[in-house]
């Protein structure tokens, strides 16, 4: 018999919408400005960008993508809540 998988709070299978804005070449990476996601409660911006990767593979060659979460840099272990406002910052150049 399997077990059953569920977390110790009992959200395993609970989810959270979030809206992500896309620029540049994020942009086109996904194909619009505004992308609407769900993700497990708790996810953290690991696991939004391993999710990113999964549908739009071209996310893996951004090497220096940065994530604002409702204005703020966001780091890779930032707990990502319902409705958070995500912002997708490409790498720039200018000269």
């Amino acid at each position: 018999m399997l077990p059953l998988l569920c977390s110790q709070k009992g959200n395993y299978f609970q989810k959270m919408k979030l809206k992500i804005l896309c620029f540049g070449i994020t942009k086109e990476i996904i194909g619009q400005f505004e992308y609407p996601i769900e993700l497990p409660i708790n996810s953290k911006i690991e696991d939004l960008k391993q999710n990113l990767i999964s549908k739009f593979p071209d996310f893996k060659k951004l090497t220096s993508l940065r994530i604002a979460v409702n204005t703020e840099y966001a780091e890779e272990n930032t707990v990502l809540q319902e409705n958070d406002e995500i912002v997708l910052i490409p790498p720039v150049s200018g000269g």
